[in-house]
């Protein structure tokens, strides 16, 4: 008889706050469209191929503190496959960091052998809870726009952290982004300048 490998999970937790807020603040300068959305969808689907899962648990985190929900996102989020998560507490908690950090808490409670972890975001609050979840038995990533991910995590790639671009190496994006960043030579494409 032989023993079959477990399935492999990758968990994809999304900090919908801090990504929206990267893209508009950072990035587009304004409130972006819906053209300049990321599509999701292929964010599940990057996370299903970069590391082999055999599975993917998508859990998009929302601040529902108003006492309201986005249903036209929601609904469009339960769709391709993410679970919604939306979370409410007092003016001063910042509740989507919070149940990201739990949740990142109880993965690594759980030990290597729970599955990956791919965050998508960009904030250094975080640091901790990524480091924690580091070791030879799980892949652990970050999804975000590279020149704007807070150094914290990125001296975490020393541990194995691997970082991953929306745009470049998800390609979550319909549009091509105005960004200001180090474009290695392999990457430059002079027509996109011309």
């Amino acid at each position: 008889m032989t023993e079959t490998a477990p399935r492999r999970t990758t968990y994809v937790l999304v900090d919908g706050e801090n990504i929206d807020a990267t893209l508009g603040g950072s990035i587009l300068g304004a409130r972006p469209a819906p053209e300049e959305r990321p599509r999701w969808e292929r964010v599940l689907e990057f996370a299903r191929t970069v590391w082999g899962a055999d599975d993917v648990k998508g859990l998009f985190f929302l601040n529902a503190s108003n006492g309201s929900m986005p249903m036209a996102f929601v609904q469009a989020l339960v769709a391709i496959g993410f679970q919604p998560i939306p979370l409410s507490g007092a003016s001063y908690e910042k509740v989507v960091d919070i149940g990201i950090q739990r949740t990142l808490d109880v993965l690594a409670d759980r030990g290597e052998d729970s599955g990956d972890v791919l965050l998508a975001s960009h904030d250094g609050d975080f640091t901790p809870h990524m480091a924690a979840l580091l070791g030879p038995s799980r892949r652990v990533g970050l999804l975000g726009f590279t020149e704007l991910v807070s150094s914290s995590l990125q001296h975490l790639t020393e541990g194995g952290l691997e970082i991953y671009d929306l745009e470049t190496d998800v390609h979550a994006f319909n549009v091509q982004l105005p960004r200001l960043r180090i474009i290695s030579l392999a990457e430059f494409d002079p027509t996109r300048y011309l």
